[in-house]
């Protein structure tokens, strides 16, 4: 059982580390900025920008007004850690890329989670446009469940490749 444990601190210490840096820069951006304040880091393509999400990853449901919204959001995301957790868990920890993308995805989720029960909304920052168009704000823990998603892929594109199974 121990061994079984040992195998898997490097994923643990990665949902760690994930979340620690996710909240740490949103409790800097929440100290240092005013609600909706910018400050231009590269002029043309990137700010930071103080906002606050209501709904999922870029602003989905933001518009949807309803005292159960962030409840709801809140019980999706909470099942979802589980069911990755459970996921993690019930695979080996000698399948790397598996792990890595699931330590990501469950980072980022327990970030965000973090911030709809304490606040009722996340906290986004990272700005990113060119010309007119904005991509949706987002944080560190939306970029590590999107890089998990990007590693899931991989593993599952690398699996169903000819000779693999």
């Amino acid at each position: 059982m121990t061994s079984k444990f040992q195998g898997r601190i490097p994923y643990i210490l990665l949902v760690t580390a994930t979340l620690v840096l996710d909240r740490w820069t949103k409790l800097l951006i929440q100290s240092r900025f005013d609600l909706n304040e910018s400050v231009t880091i590269i002029d043309g393509f990137f700010n930071i920008t103080y906002v606050r999400n209501t709904g999922v990853a870029f602003g989905i449901f933001s518009s949807v007004s309803s005292p159960a919204k962030s409840v709801l959001l809140s019980a999706f995301t909470a099942l979802a850690a589980a069911l990755v957790t459970v996921y993690a868990v019930r695979t080996p920890a000698r399948n790397r890329l598996l792990q890595l993308a699931l330590g990501f995805i469950l980072g980022g989720a327990l970030g965000n989670l973090y911030d709809r029960l304490a606040y009722g909304y996340v906290v986004d920052f990272l700005e990113f446009y060119v010309g007119n168009y904005h991509w949706p704000s987002f944080n560190i823990a939306d970029s590590a469940i999107s890089i998990g998603v990007v590693l899931l892929s991989i593993e599952v594109i690398r699996n169903e490749a000819p000779g693999r199974g």
